[in-house]
């Protein structure tokens, strides 16, 4: 499978492109190697891209007081942004790590306006992209205030099990918006399912 074979099949399940038009897009692509640890972008920073994993996982937090709040997770398949920070050309409030070695496909954000401008399906490509960040916050955020952390555990260990086993409680948990010692609890009864 080439190297850009994943992001194609990600943009044609929401808008299948003409030849010409996958052809411009791809040309834009840059695939990047990251090691654990890394960072996408960091707090403070602008940010200038759109990103595919093609494989790895990131971890989006925030710092507060010395603390940092996990925000999301993001898994092979997915983009993934400060999209705050893209949209607005403002800092971004948010760091973007890397949980693993990981495979990138950068997106340059010039060049999506560019793409945007010039084809139809490329703007629909973006609108449909934001409508569905939109969908995943307001997701996440009814969640937090109507599901139990079991609940919002067995979510995410639907997307990517060997993973979040992985992951550490101290980053898991404020994810779920518990303690580290509930985690815990949780872990070994969903291990005994």
């Amino acid at each position: 499978m080439s190297e850009l074979q994943q992001i194609k099949q990600a943009i044609y399940k929401i808008q299948p492109l003409e030849e010409g038009e996958w052809k411009d897009f791809s040309e834009k692509l840059t695939l990047k190697k990251f090691e654990k640890g890394d960072f996408l972008i960091r707090e403070g920073e602008v940010e200038n891209y759109v990103f595919f994993l093609n494989k790895g996982a990131t971890r989006n937090y925030f710092l507060e007081d010395g603390k940092d709040f996990t925000v999301d997770f993001y898994f092979e398949g997915d983009f993934v942004t400060a999209y705050y920070s893209l949209i607005t050309r403002e800092p971004s409030s948010v760091f973007i790590e890397l949980l693993e070695d990981s495979e990138v496909i950068s997106i340059p954000f010039k060049f999506l306006n560019e793409f945007y401008s010039k084809y139809h399906h490329g703007e629909r490509i973006g609108r449909l992209i934001a409508e569905a960040q939109y969908v995943n916050r307001l997701r996440k955020e009814m969640d937090l205030l109507s599901s139990t952390a079991e609940e919002r555990y067995a979510q995410l260990m639907q997307r990517n099990p060997a993973l979040i086993r992985n992951i550490s409680v101290k980053h898991l948990s404020s994810f779920l918006g518990i303690q580290p010692e509930s985690l815990s609890r949780i872990r070994k009864l969903y291990a005994r399912s």
